[in-house]
């Protein structure tokens, strides 16, 4: 009974498979993975959060316009006076009110500093900016990274395709080299060449398949797609803009790499930090203003148990002495920052450009391997075709007719990664130039 059930499951699951599993299929482009990539990519969720903080920081530097404000209390208890004579012979208590309070209201308001906040506000600006370059740059990485592993899977589905029509021809040659073992042609050896041939086929598709699976859960990670997803690349093959010089890609990286871009923000970040050490040169103007309410009155004899209240405002000036021989030396530190911005944006600019030709080479390179694997691959399939002629008239060995379709599936795979090949060197040039 239980055999009978289960022979069932089998029928069922062989020809209903979707009542059993609920794996997806979805066709993606090269774009379309990188654009999902963006939307649920969990290290550029993180690079968006430093955005948020930088605004926030901004919001809170500019908050120092406002005046500072502050309230206070104090409730205490007032002992009595002793009035003690000056040989110390004779004491006399002095009643007090013993219960006490406070109450106070301060504020003040910076007026002049050199410009100090306006410029505080500004290199926050600037900070804000820098983390929004850190995303660009990150969601380059994140849309090169996934792209390449779109790209991975595309390469092995043409190898397994590559595979699976030479194992059909193995096998069309295992039937053929039977009819001769069984006509006595051949011998035993012959046979077992020809199974063990397909034996090796099956060992690297059974490779390719799980290296696919690797890959595909990976992906589908990235790209926050259920797990069971299988994506099937459907990118077009055709070279993609090989006409445009190397000329085109340089200036397109000066224009908008953000890493060119943020070695330039810290420059001004530099420039700006030196205008704000400066303004420790200049005097400090604030404007202040309170209000006080005290209980009891302390400063007559007798004390009255009555409240004191009073108010005052102003303006207050100050200047820190010892800034005129501190600063000089900040301000040295700042434009020796400074300098070395500027030296980190020269070494910034020649890294992108020996990327970015190094990139463009590999790039024409890739185009003209796939032309020559592709001629390579049309030479190999016309020599299988005429040892495959020989060997069925008994005109070639086996060892021969196996050698022979070696060099055809090499060919072949070498083809299917090349024309893949052509793909990741292009996309690697836009990364090169910050336009992924």
């Amino acid at each position: 009974m239980t055999k009978k059930i289960k022979t069932a499951l089998s029928l069922m699951i062989a020809f209903f498979p979707t009542l059993f599993f609920s794996q997806e299929i979805k066709q993606m482009t090269a774009n379309e993975v990188a654009q999902l990539a963006l939307q649920n990519h969990y290290q550029l969720k993180v690079s968006a959060q430093n955005i948020n903080i930088a605004k926030q920081q901004t919001d809170i530097t500019k908050l120092q316009k406002l005046p500072s404000i502050t309230a206070s209390t104090t409730q205490f208890y007032l002992g009595n006076v002793v009035a003690i004579d000056k040989d110390f012979s004779n004491s006399t208590a002095i009643p007090m009110p013993h219960y006490g309070s406070t109450y106070g209201v301060q504020a003040t308001q910076l007026i002049f500093k050199g410009g100090l906040l306006n410029k505080s506000i500004e290199l926050a600006g600037l900070r804000e900016q820098l983390s929004e370059l850190d995303l660009e740059k990150n969601q380059q990485d994140v849309k090169f990274l996934v792209i390449s592993n779109y790209l991975d899977v595309y390469k092995i589905i043409n190898q397994q395709s590559v595979f699976d029509n030479n194992k059909k021809l193995a096998q069309q040659r295992l039937k053929n080299i039977n009819d001769f073992y069984k006509q006595g042609m051949v011998t035993r050896n012959e046979v077992i060449r020809g199974e063990l041939a397909i034996k090796n086929l099956d060992q690297s598709i059974l490779t390719l398949a799980n290296n696919r699976k690797i890959l595909n859960y990976n992906l589908n990670i990235a790209l926050g797609l259920p797990a069971d997803t299988e994506i099937i690349p459907v990118e077009n093959l055709e070279n993609k803009e090989s006409g445009i010089g190397m000329d085109y890609y340089l200036n397109l990286a000066h224009e908008t790499n953000p890493q060119l871009k943020s070695a330039q923000t810290n420059i001004s970040m530099a420039d700006k930090n030196i205008e704000i050490i400066k303004t420790d040169r200049m005097p400090t103007i604030s404007g202040f203003g309170g209000y006080s309410l005290q209980r009891p009155i302390t400063t007559r004899n007798p004390v009255l148990d009555m409240y004191a209240s009073g108010w005052q405002g102003g303006i207050s000036l100050s200047y820190n002495i010892d800034n005129l021989y501190k600063t000089k030396e900040k301000v040295k530190l700042g434009e020796l920052q400074k300098t070395q911005a500027n030296d980190v944006l020269t070494l910034t600019q020649q890294n992108i450009d020996m990327n970015v030709n190094a990139s463009y080479v590999k790039y024409q390179e890739a185009i003209q391997q796939a032309d020559i694997l592709n001629d390579a691959k049309r030479l190999a399939e016309e020599n299988y075709k005429i040892t495959e002629a020989k060997y069925l008239n008994q005109l070639a060995v086996q060892a021969e007719m196996i050698d022979a379709q070696n060099q055809k599936l090499q060919s072949e795979l070498d083809f299917a990664n090349a024309e893949i090949n052509v793909l990741y060197q292009y996309y690697n040039l836009l990364k090169s130039t910050g336009t992924l």
